[in-house]
This record gives structure tokens, C-alpha cells and sequence, in this order.
């Protein structure tokens, strides 16, 4: 083999290889930045519209929250009571100590003002004074929050008090901490509450004095470091068994993360909540895959000419890596012909796989349909696309970026100048 036939064909291989990583990187998702390693014992990010996780340490061990706990007691306010209902204090709500804004038996005070207080200065005998009104009785209320719970899905918490002042049995994990504040700040009161830097508890029945109060949460206020403005709402919890604890939630794009962090015993939680915001928005983007009301597909009814439409019955959303152009498709389960359907009625499921993560959409129909033959009984719909290979699912694997294929163009160029030079220094020598 001559010298330019051995050049051509290194070329060829080396060129060859470089084409077809360049060309793959189109169906590859595109690598990330590391997360960083907060202190905290226990941590989790979570999407909140979907609930996929984006980071986690140790999600599901227990700890004591301190006073997030009183994430749950604002959620349980909201749900159970009016802002204007007035609240009468009990005895046992003016000896709680701990922080506290110093409320009397016999006093009569808004919820209002007793939430604010329970969010911007975490009150603990306000968070009595909300559980005896809502619950009847400390007791009662730990009921009601351990209830409400494990129907958010809460799997590692056990609630003994309303407001987190150390008891052995009362627990909960990062990951059950961020389900409480997922449901929580959907509460747009909530919300408002959390963002307040200040705020004035006018005079009562008990006090002839205003009650200031001061949002102390630094990534909230932005005259102290380390302020994010992303932020919205967040709670901080500690004593000295507890450690430092903290859950926040931030909105950027449309897109909202919340951050838990438990048993920190460095104090890095701000520190540390920030970068995995950051951390989470840069990496990450929510994808809203359908639009309720969407069709996903017409169905055609054998042996007819007819056709049902298939309607999201809502909006649908993954949250995918940044630059990766994975796309889901959807599975059918079966319809059953034999039964009428009204427009808009509840007619089967789609199954849409991603991430190995299976998550079910209601479909609507979207005709009247009333069966021609009975003895049609159930009938698969679309078998083409029921493919359980994930990887067989994903479709839309984008353009390849402008300027790679400059790149291969430049490369192309070069190759060909070098067999160029081989090919006349061959022709000096002979």
C-alpha cells in the first residue's frame, strides 16, 4: 500500500469516527454540571408541578424539623379558617416559650396576624393559639397534621406539637418536608405572607401597643446576603437537639423548585438552598408536553368510518435536562367499544414513560359515540404505538448544532489539503 492510500485511509477512519460521535450527540442527553453537597444531613430539590426529584441526600431518613414544622400548621390555617376569624388565647398558648411574640390568655386576635407572626418570626405560642382553634386541642391538632400528611403522600413524619419545639417522636424527612411546602405554597395568601418584610399586629383587646414584626429570612430580604430573587417563600427551624433546618420554594421561567434541607449543623442552609436553586434552574427546564384539551390522537373504530378523538383531560409536563431533545410518546390502554361515550366523558388513559418513570394522563372522548355492533367488545387502541421499549419512544432528535457542522466542514476541508500535500511531496520524490 502506498503512502497516500495508508494517509487516505487514516483519515478516512479518523474522520469516519468523528462524524458519527458528532452526528450521536443528537439522541444523547447532554451532560450536566455536578450538584453541590449541602450540609445538611437530609436534602432534596423536587419540581413542583411534576414532584420529580432533581437532587436528594438521604430524602427519606427522619429528623427533627424544628420549626419548619410550621409549614404544616400554616397549610392546615388555610385550609380549615378565614383570615378574619378571630382567635381567642388559651393559657397554655401564653406559657409557650421558646420564640414568641408574647400573646395573652383571654386575648382576642386575627388569624391573620397570627400567621404572619408564625411566618416571619416563627411564633410558637401563636402556633398554639392556630392549633387550639382549628384542632380544639394540641392533641387534636398533631392528629389533623399527621392526618393531612400521609394524604400528601408523607411516609417518614410523625407530628407531636404545632410548632416543632423538640419532642423525640416528632420527625419528618426532606422529602416529606418538601411535599407539605409543595401543597403549601399553592396558597396564594401564603405566598404574600412569606414575601413580607414587615408588618404590624395592630392593638387588641389585651395589648395597647402595635406588635412589629421583621422578616429575619436573609434569602428573602434583599439588604442582606446572600438575597435571591428568585425566591418565594421559605421557613427556617432550629434548636439546639433539631440543628438547623430550612424549606424554600423559587419560581423562574415558569418553572418552580423547592429546596428542603434538615439536620444542618454548620448553618450553611442559605448558602447552600441558593446554590441548589441555581444548581436546578440551570440544569433543568419544565416541558409542558400537552395542554388540556389537546388531542393526542383520533382513534378509528373498526370496521367503520368513524373516529374518536383522544383529549388531555389536563395539562401534562416532564421537566427534562437542558439541550436534550428526548421526547415521550404516549401508550394507550384499551377502550371499550361496547360502551357509549358522551363528548368530553372520561374514556381511557395514555401511559407516558420517561426517565423510566411511569405517569398516567386521562383522556377524554371527544365525540359522541354509541356502539354499531355490541359484540365488539374491548379493542386495543393504537397496538403500533404500544411499545414498551422506552428507548423506542423518544422521537424529535433536533438539528445538529450550527456550529458542529461548521466544525466538520473546516475538518472536511483540512483532510482533503493533506492528502493534497502527501500527494504532490509522492510526485516531487518520484
Amino acid at each position: 500500500m502506498n503512502i497516500i492510500n495508508k494517509t487516505f485511509v487514516k483519515i478516512f477512519s479518523i474522520f469516519y469516527i468523528l462524524s458519527f460521535l458528532i452526528f450521536n450527540l443528537n439522541t444523547k442527553v447532554f451532560a450536566i454540571s455536578p450538584p453541590p453537597n449541602p450540609a445538611a444531613d437530609g436534602a432534596v430539590m423536587m419540581d413542583a408541578i411534576t414532584g420529580e426529584i432533581l437532587y436528594q441526600k438521604n430524602m427519606n431518613i427522619p429528623y427533627p424539623p424544628a420549626s419548619t414544622t410550621k409549614t404544616m400548621t400554616a397549610l392546615l390555617t388555610l385550609e380549615n379558617c378565614s383570615l378574619d376569624d378571630v382567635v381567642t388565647v388559651s393559657k397554655k398558648a401564653e406559657q409557650t416559650g421558646g420564640s414568641r411574640i408574647y400573646i395573652y390568655e383571654g386575648e382576642k386576635i386575627k388569624v391573620r396576624d397570627l400567621l404572619y407572626a408564625l411566618m416571619l418570626v416563627s411564633a410558637n405560642d401563636c402556633a398554639v393559639a392556630l392549633a387550639e382553634h382549628i384542632g380544639g386541642s394540641v392533641e387534636n391538632f398533631s392528629n389533623m397534621m399527621n392526618k393531612r400528611a400521609a394524604e400528601l403522600g408523607c411516609k417518614n413524619t410523625h407530628f407531636v406539637n404545632p410548632n416543632g419545639l423538640y419532642d423525640d417522636k416528632h420527625r419528618t424527612s426532606a422529602y416529606d418536608l418538601a411535599l407539605i411546602m409543595r401543597e403549601l405554597i399553592k396558597h396564594p395568601e401564603y405566598r404574600k405572607i412569606a414575601k413580607t418584610l414587615s408588618y404590624k399586629i395592630q392593638p387588641t383587646n389585651k395589648c395597647k401597643l402595635e406588635r412589629p414584626l421583621w422578616n429575619g429570612n436573609r434569602l428573602i430580604n434583599g439588604n442582606a446576603a446572600p438575597y435571591y430573587k428568585y425566591l418565594e417563600a421559605a421557613k427556617t427551624g432550629y434548636t439546639i437537639q433539631s440543628k438547623h433546618s430550612y424549606v424554600a420554594s423559587a419560581m423562574k421561567n415558569n418553572q418552580r423548585l423547592i429546596v428542603a434541607l434538615i439536620h444542618d449543623s454548620k448553618k450553611h442552609f442559605y448558602n447552600d438552598c441558593k446554590k441548589l436553586f441555581e444548581y436546578g434552574f440551570n440544569n433543568y427546564e419544565l416541558v409542558k408536553l400537552y395542554s388540556k384539551g389537546d388531542v393526542l390522537t383520533n382513534y378509528h373504530v373498526p370496521d367503520s368510518n368513524i373516529s374518536i378523538p383522544l383529549i388531555a383531560s389536563s395539562d401534562f409536563y416532564i421537566v427534562k435536562q437542558k439541550n436534550s431533545t428526548y421526547v415521550p410518546l404516549p401508550n394507550y390502554k384499551e377502550i371499550d367499544l361496547s360502551k357509549s361515550y358522551k363528548i368530553n366523558e372520561y374514556i381511557t388513559d395514555a401511559t407516558i414513560t420517561y426517565k423510566d418513570k411511569k405517569r398516567t394522563l386521562k383522556l377524554l372522548s371527544g365525540c359522541d359515540y354509541c356502539p354499531e355492533n355490541n359484540s365488539k367488545n374491548s379493542v386495543s387502541v393504537l397496538a403500533s404505538n404500544n411499545n414498551n421499549d422506552t428507548k423506542s419512544q423518544y422521537t424529535n432528535p433536533g438539528k445538529m448544532p450550527f456550529i458542529i457542522t461548521i466544525s466538520l466542514i473546516i475538518l472536511l476541508i483540512v483532510l482533503i489539503r493533506i492528502l493534497q500535500i502527501n500527494y504532490i511531496k509522492k510526485r516531487r520524490k518520484k
